[in-house]
């Protein structure tokens, strides 16, 4: 052997025995078994570990080599008290054996391991080799990687959906290392919500609860393993088995919490400005500029609920500039007051601004050097700091009532709060990296959170309504403090498809409520790419328009005749399906599932949909699938099981198939599931003018269906007291007859006096049509349901019916064919 080589092998020999020496496992079980409740507890060789077993399909697992566990956070777990859960549990001599109704756990005593298994003897999750480990602080985890493992989660990911044979870092931030010529950050590296949660199609999930940094290989390294660690603090994670991937969300977002509802409002168009002047125009701005923005959205017929003020609307402090509040207006806004009057008066449901986490003195508010007197700011090395001590109560309510309130006594209601990485991390709009103790490390990740959770506990007590957040960073637990954006990408057709797998990728990950900016953030968008993205964007989770363009903002006048024209459309839309996509907000409220779904959140068995990036399920019905290609004129799209049509055509298609459609300019491709109820109405300018006079049931048949349609009062937080009704909407459908039912709304809340009218979709025209057993008159026209009867459009193949029933009688249709 040469001595290059007897060198190599040695070095090879070093490095993995100090690997070895390095790494220190749990041992083997020394004694100390013991059950308290749900919890059972191990005593180890180098390390104690404990089982805490929260219901029957979610087991929390912690080991700690200091024997001290940590105490319990209130940032990313919302739920620490469970009912207790039967468990049997019986001791060999090489091994315990524990039981849910769900789980059989197998600890083998010598080493220390793991094996978790369902009821039917598969295993789910296994340790691998070393299994629980730490190294120079380091906590980490191994596991077998079997064939059949395909994970999906981590949160807002631009990169991949599958990650299977690749590594991630979650740590909150976009990324560090910006090409400029570019001007975007890489989105490989983007960070804005992490989340350490994943998904296996094998049937369960893994939440890490750890703030740290974590890293995840995910079979990237050894093909036959994935490890998940954080760089200090405990190894604690909550095993949580499906083994479908809705329940699987459920059980996760019951540990985490449960996205709230928004003001029903909050579904509509959000606008945000940066009043006339974006950075380096501050000059230009000013009110009037605002107040005439929304009039004309008003005049032009272009439904908005919600509008955000940016940036330069205050003043750049003495201190932070651009990345620090001083909550002065800059002087070119002159009344503000009565700004925010004229918002109101045009019936703009919400207007908010934009922060920072930073406090700062400005000209007459001097509110940094106050809270520093006061020690109401996070400490920073050397420096009394600058940060809002967010995890603080008195610090919290100070900021509230000499920064906020000189906003929110003129009529702001809620804040776009910005910047949340900054907290311990270089920022994006200055070279401070703000505190960088051991304690900051562990609270960078979460500050995000608790920056979020104050202006949202804070304005929906004063306003008396729901709280209302718009925040670009969040981590485990965000979707309670309620929606999060997905950050600053530029007008180019590069960003367009990272942009929605984001929006997937989190949908995945237990945030629901999730923006983008339509058309992109910085620089100018070519028309098309704007159009594109628009499309896009009104059929996103939230509806979010907003550029710091100048002199264009995004603005769809300023991009032409036919984007404006088709942004009308696509805002007129969704403001037609505010029933469909307000119900299905109740469902993620109920049970974390979101409105924008990846496939795979829906078709977990079929391997198709895996990697399919740009396409989703809008709520349980309709398939968008946006076209990210310039000049593209058709598409190829993928059609899981069951039967589709196209929602603009009429066309039905057989699943499993992948077909290439044609995709003008004006229609992004939507296809709806056979056997499908979408709720719709008249487009309103804005949401909640008034009662909604008539439901529109837009019915697919095919098989069977039903849908849940969801009402309350849109703004109280009584729909959590029980104050809501429910109406359930059945269809059955035959070779002979289709029928439709409306039973009467269950629950506390009175709906307004409205009827309904359907619309059929059929090949054909009927036999008759009867309601409630009574034959009903066909009609020789269709005027929009204005009189009683039914029609048969055979250029369009849709059936329309009008039974003219009360809201409080069960109807029953019934449609025989010929």
């Amino acid at each position: 052997m040469k001595l290059s080589e007897i060198t190599l092998l040695t070095l090879a020999i070093l490095v993995f025995n100090f690997g070895a020496i390095a790494q220190t496992g749990i041992g083997n079980y020394q004694s100390g078994f013991k059950q308290e409740g749900n919890i059972i507890y191990f005593s180890n060789e180098n390390a104690d570990v404990q089982l805490e077993f929260c219901t029957p399909e979610i087991l929390r697992i912690r080991s700690i080599w200091d024997r001290n566990f940590e105490a319990n956070e209130p940032y990313m777990v919302s739920k620490y008290d469970w009912q207790t859960v039967n468990l049997t549990t019986k001791e060999e001599n090489n091994q315990f054996n524990i039981s849910t109704e769900k789980l059989d756990i197998k600890i083998n005593k010598s080493p220390f391991s793991i094996t978790i298994s369902d009821k039917n003897g598969k295993v789910l999750l296994a340790d691998h080799d070393t299994g629980h480990f730490t190294s120079d602080k380091q906590v980490a985890a191994t596991k077998k990687l079997f064939p059949d493992d395909h994970f999906f989660g981590f949160g807002e990911r631009m990169d991949v959906l599958d990650r299977r044979g690749k590594k991630v870092e979650l740590n909150v931030g976009r990324g560090i290392g910006r090409p400029h010529i570019i001007g975007a950050y890489n989105v490989l590296k983007a960070n804005y919500c992490p989340v350490p949660f994943f998904m296996s199609t094998r049937g369960y999930g893994i939440f890490m609860h750890n703030p740290y940094e974590t890293n995840w290989d995910m079979g990237s390294t050894d093909p036959e393993s994935f490890t998940f660690s954080a760089i200090n603090g405990e190894l604690d994670y909550y095993f949580i088995y499906g083994p479908d991937f809705p329940h699987i969300l459920d059980n996760y977002t019951s540990i985490t919490g449960k996205a709230p509802l928004m003001p029903k409002f909050a579904l509509g168009l959000q606008v945000g400005t940066y009043s006339g002047g974006t950075w380096g125009h501050e000059e230009m701005t000013s009110t009037d500029y605002v107040v005439a923005l929304a009039r004309r959205f008003r005049t032009m017929g272009i439904p908005l609920d919600i509008l955000h003020l940016d940036s330069t609307w205050r003043i750049f402090g003495k201190t932070g500039g651009k990345g620090a509040t001083t909550f002065e207006w800059r002087p070119t806004f002159v009344n503000p007051e009565a700004m925010f009057d004229s918002l109101y008066a045009m019936d703009i449901n919400m207007v908010g601004v934009h922060i920072r986490p930073r406090f700062d003195n400005g000209n007459k508010l001097n509110l940094l050097e106050q809270a520093q007197a006061k020690g109401l700011v996070y400490p920073e090395e050397g420096s009394p700091g600058e940060f809002v001590n967010f995890f603080d109560q008195k610090s919290v309510d100070w900021w509230w009532d000499n920064g906020v309130m000189n906003v929110a006594s003129m009529g702001a209601m809620f804040f776009k709060t910005d910047e949340g990485s900054a907290f311990g991390r270089k920022a994006n709009e200055s070279d401070k990296v703000g505190p960088t103790s051991e304690e900051a490390k562990k609270l960078h990740n979460i500050f995000p959170i608790a920056y979020a959770k104050a202006p949202y506990e804070k304005f929906s007590e004063y306003n008396g309504i729901r709280g209302m957040n718009m925040t670009r960073e969040g981590y485990a637990g965000i979707q309670r403090y309620p929606y999060i954006f997905a950050g600053d990408w530029p007008s180019e057709w590069q960003y367009f498809a990272p942009v929605i797998k984001a929006g997937l990728n989190i949908g995945v990950s237990g945030v629901g409520n999730w923006a983008h900016c339509m058309g992109g953030f910085e620089h100018d968008a070519d028309p098309e790419l704007y159009i594109r993205w628009c499309q896009f964007g009104m059929f996103s989770p939230v509806a979010h328009l907003f550029g710091m363009d100048h002199p264009g903002y995004k603005e769809p006048w300023n991009y032409g005749e036919e984007a404006l024209k088709i942004f009308k459309q696509y805002d007129l839309l969704r403001y037609s399906l505010i029933p469909y996509i307000y119900s299905h907000s109740y469902e993620m409220y109920q049970t974390g599932m979101p409105l924008m779904r990846a496939l795979v959140l829906e078709y977990q068995d079929d391997e198709n949909v895996f990697e399919i990036a740009d396409q989703y399920m809008f709520g349980s019905s309709m398939m968008i699938c946006p076209v990210t290609e310039k000049g593209a004129q058709t598409r190829v799209v993928y059609l899981p099981e069951g039967n589709w049509i196209n929602y603009w055509t009429g066309e039905l298609y057989g699943g499993k198939e992948y077909y290439s459609v044609l995709s003008p300019l004006d229609q992004m491709p939507i296809f709806v599931k056979e056997g499908s109820i979408i709720p719709m109405q008249d487009a309103p300018q804005f949401i909640g003018a008034e009662p909604v006079p008539q439901i529109k049931l837009d019915i697919y048949p095919g098989k069977d269906a039903s849908f849940e349609l969801y009402e309350d009062d849109g703004k109280s937080m009584k729909y959590q007291e029980g104050s809501y009704a429910l109406t359930t909407i059945n269809t059955t459908s035959t070779d002979k007859e289709v029928t439709v039912s409306v039973a009467k709304p269950e629950g506390d809340f009175q709906l307004p006096d409205r009827n309904y009218l359907m619309q059929i979709h059929m090949e054909s025209a009927p036999k008759s049509v009867s309601v409630n057993t009574k034959s009903l008159n066909k009609l020789a026209t269709w005027n929009n349901g204005s009189e009683k009867g039914w029609y048969f459009d055979s250029s369009q193949k849709l059936l329309y019916i009008h039974p003219e029933m009360s809201k409080n009688k069960e109807i029953a249709v019934s449609i025989l064919k010929n």
